[in-house]
């Protein structure tokens, strides 16, 4: 048996496995006793859960060079999930279940260094979320979209480098149609010395988003199927093979919204799964980073009342579901179920979860501290959602720059450059003098790579306006509060400025109608000129479902944009503001700049 693109072979047989497993039957049902039965023995199960870890181990802020810490005292990692889970498992008077939803192996440099610095797939080292993961004993983990930033091949080393299944039941062979990683897995458990087994059955969902986010990585390899139409041809599976109860591992939040548009399945299903698919008892979502104890969805069929949490992000939280349940005339059936989500920052880090990391976390600690170039003056992202900074303009400048040289001489050679960066970090610096790769990696978080597209004066319009829907609506006079200058539903990363052109955003008219100037050396832009426009892959690919830029590239080196920023500044020896920073847009009321 060959596995489709995307499994190895030891999840090709746990498949198999659950897939053939007969029906469990189990007797011993209640005898009667002078007339009446003895009230059935109640038996407990405990499901920890993690979601979107994003590849932190240690409770450090690699980008600040020091221990993670927030305004809410917050603590990340999974060696402080470690300690909690084995704090429960403990204190646990029945079975206890840990499963993971998914995005794990991207989102710090620690997690970046070993994709691309020194990538498992080159070096034979294990990656650092499988060594921790492996000391915390899992028995699940579902794919998130992240898990496929860095190409399949990493992503099935990983996998084989862990000690239990990664599900995820909609990711299918574009060729053949068959999953291309574990569906489900059906977990026997023993809830005490003399209650017969107890099988749960786990089924993974990955995000469909996947397809847009990652196309370069799954394009003619992979599908994503809709994670409700999924799970509906799974769960009746895995109650024929004997699943005594369900629990979905959901890598997509309960919004029912996307951040794309209508090409592919929803993003945010969790909650629809519940409502919608018969026979599931509990689901653990993420994706959303939001922190949701408990919530009950009603099935539409059954009328059951469907279990939800979702554990926050980065290991700062770890859900906890509870479940009694009892076993009559041979079936078992819970009686209740309750959640909530539990904070790390009550425990102090496992130690096994830190030695098996600390030479990969020390070397990536050493890396990210080395100097790249000398600053001329502090450079701060903080406001860069609501004015023009150099800060975003040194993005700007480096994308140009590339996109420029390597179009020179070529049938795009003579057309403007443009280009487009969003604010993704609110408290990102460079600090006067020494710049670190910490502060540039602290600027741009993402591992995006660097393409190009062409785009029309009226096309780079409605991107512009696109893009201002950013802005609550505030009329001339009102007060302007930079808190609350946003819409608190789309994202910063979602925001985007353009170089290359002058233009002012209206944010006291409605949103369509808000870019009242677009020039170029003082010249309105002709809405048929054309344009070469340096943008990310992600929002090239259609995240954030921006107008006009899905289309045909016409540069893409596959170079990734933050390798890029260092690469410019080691080369200069010089961060100078006076060598990108072009005060290009502004904000204004009735053509009246807004003050701050």
């Amino acid at each position: 048996m060959t596995p489709p693109a995307g499994v190895s072979r030891r999840t090709v047989i746990a498949a198999s496995a659950a897939a053939t497993a007969a029906p469990f039957v189990a007797s011993g049902a209640a005898q009667a006793h002078g007339g009446h039965a003895p009230a059935p023995e109640t038996y407990h199960l405990t499901v920890l859960g993690t979601s979107d870890t994003h590849g932190n181990v240690y409770n450090w802020d690699y980008y600040r060079d020091a221990e993670y810490d927030d305004s809410a005292h917050n603590d990340v990692g999974v060696a402080k999930l470690a300690a909690l889970v084995n704090k429960l498992r403990g204190e646990a008077t029945g079975a206890t279940l840990v499963l993971d939803a998914g995005d794990t192996i991207q989102g710090t440099p620690l997690a970046t260094y070993y994709a691309k610095q020194e990538p498992i797939t080159t070096t034979g080292e294990k990656h650092p979320m499988a060594r921790a993961m492996n000391v915390l004993h899992y028995d699940a983990v579902t794919l998130g979209n992240h898990e496929f930033n860095y190409g399949l091949p990493l992503l099935n080393l990983w996998i084989r480098q862990l000690g239990f299944p990664a599900l995820a039941a909609n990711a299918v062979s574009a060729t053949t149609g068959k999953p291309a990683f574990t569906p489900y897995v059906i977990k026997k458990v023993s809830l005490g010395k003399h209650a017969p087994t107890l099988r749960v059955g786990i089924l993974g969902l990955t995000n469909p988003g996947v397809a847009i986010w990652d196309r370069a990585n799954v394009e003619g390899k992979l599908e994503f199927l809709d994670m409700v139409a999924t799970a509906a041809k799974w769960v009746p599976v895995m109650r024929r093979c004997g699943a005594d109860i369900v629990i979905v591992s959901a890598h997509g939040g309960d919004s029912g919204k996307s951040s794309y548009g209508p090409e592919l399945p929803n993003e945010n299903p969790a909650a629809l799964i519940a409502a919608q698919v018969p026979g599931i008892d509990a689901v653990l979502f993420g994706h959303a980073h939001l922190d949701i104890p408990q919530r009950f969805v009603t099935n539409e069929a059954t009328g059951q009342q469907v279990l939800l949490s979702e554990p926050s992000k980065w290991g700062q939280r770890l859900t906890k579901m509870d479940f009694d349940l009892v076993r009559q005339h041979g079936k078992w059936s819970i009686v209740a179920k309750a959640a909530t989500t539990l904070n790390t920052n009550t425990v102090e880090a496992d130690p096994r979860v830190l030695a098996v990391t600390r030479s990969q976390h020390a070397k990536t600690v050493a890396y990210v501290n080395q100097v790249v170039a000398q600053s001329t003056e502090e450079l701060s992202a903080a406001t860069s959602r609501y004015e023009d900074t150099a800060i975003l303009d040194y993005i700007n400048k480096v994308q140009t720059d590339e996109v420029t040289a390597a179009l020179a001489g070529g049938a795009y050679g003579s057309l403007p450059v443009l280009s487009i960066a969003a604010p993704f970090s609110r408290t990102a610096v460079f600090p006067k003098g020494d710049v670190k790769i910490k502060d540039v990696a602290g600027l741009y978080i993402y591992d995006n790579t660097l393409e190009a597209v062409v785009l029309t004066g009226a096309e780079v319009k409605a991107y512009l306006e696109y893009s201002a829907k950013f802005f609550v609506t505030l009329a001339p006079g009102a007060p302007v509060d930079p808190a609350t200058i946003s819409d608190p539903s789309i994202p910063d990363y979602n925001y985007d400025v353009l170089s290359g052109v002058d233009y002012d955003i209206d944010i006291s008219k409605p949103i369509g109608s808000r870019i009242t100037r677009l020039q170029i050396a003082g010249a309105d832009v002709d809405p048929a000129a054309q344009f070469v426009v340096a943008v990310n892959n992600y929002r090239r690919s259609g995240g954030g479902n921006f107008p006009g830029i899905v289309k045909t590239q016409v540069y893409n080196e596959q170079k990734e944009i933050r390798q890029l920023l260092i690469d410019w500044a080691q080369a200069k020896g010089s961060i100078n503001p006076a060598d990108f920073f072009v005060k290009n847009w502004q904000l204004v009321r009735e053509g009246v700049p807004v003050q701050f």
